[in-house]
């Protein structure tokens, strides 16, 4: 694995240390649910707390702090400036691997990506070829636009926003995949542009949360 993948959040809460990390935990519990989130291309130019001018303030930390607070581990960490999206992936997918070495249910894995970390998702989901493992696209599909040589595996959610310019439904990229177990998608309407996901809203989290723990499945 690369050094640069080692690149700590420096910021991350201390009262939640136990349940946010940079990379796969050594020992994981069987038990517990392990999210990973990668996050959007803003973060890895201008830092863990970037404000855009558009959009607003993308607090990274307290993203991951409300995905963890229903007991999931979340794994998370800093991409540098300009990383590529299939290689990164392929580091994701070694991680898959390494928890479901290591005892973990691969249903017991979800990740989850903003914008290009959404984008290098699907990617994640394209390579990994593991049914149950899960899939949350934020943002992630330019234009509602399906992306050529990637189909979709495993279980997928989407969720993008009404008025965002830059991303739109998944849909598209859904119908092209042959191998996708499952797919659930959904719109929001906040009126902040790509910029609703900069922010832990409940008005996203809370189903993606109730998705990832299955609550009413």
């Amino acid at each position: 694995m690369k050094v640069w993948v080692l690149l700590l959040l420096t910021v991350l809460m201390p009262a939640r240390a136990d349940t946010i990390y940079t990379d796969v935990p050594e020992t994981p519990e069987s038990t517990k649910i392990y999210l990973f989130y990668l996050h959007g291309r803003i973060i890895e130019n201008s830092g863990p707390r970037p404000t855009d001018p558009r959009y607003g303030l993308y607090d990274y930390p307290a993203i991951l702090e409300a995905l963890s607070s229903r007991g999931a581990v979340v794994i998370s960490a800093q991409r540098p400036s300009k990383t590529d999206m299939n290689e990164y992936a392929g580091i994701v997918v070694s991680q898959v691997e390494k928890l479901i070495e290591r005892g973990v249910p691969p249903g017991n894995i979800v990740v989850i990506g903003f914008s290009k970390g959404g984008a290098i998702t699907t990617r994640v989901s394209s390579f990994l070829r593991r049914p149950q493992v899960r899939f949350v696209l934020l943002a992630a599909c330019p234009g509602g636009s399906a992306a050529q040589q990637i189909s979709l595996t495993g279980q997928v959610l989407s969720v993008y926003e009404e008025s965002d310019t830059l991303a739109g439904s998944c849909k598209p990229l859904a119908d092209q995949s042959e191998q996708l177990r499952s797919f659930n998608e959904f719109k929001i309407s906040t009126g902040k542009l790509h910029g609703a996901f900069y922010m832990p809203l409940t008005v996203w989290l809370d189903p993606l949360l109730d998705w990832v723990h299955g609550v009413g499945g």
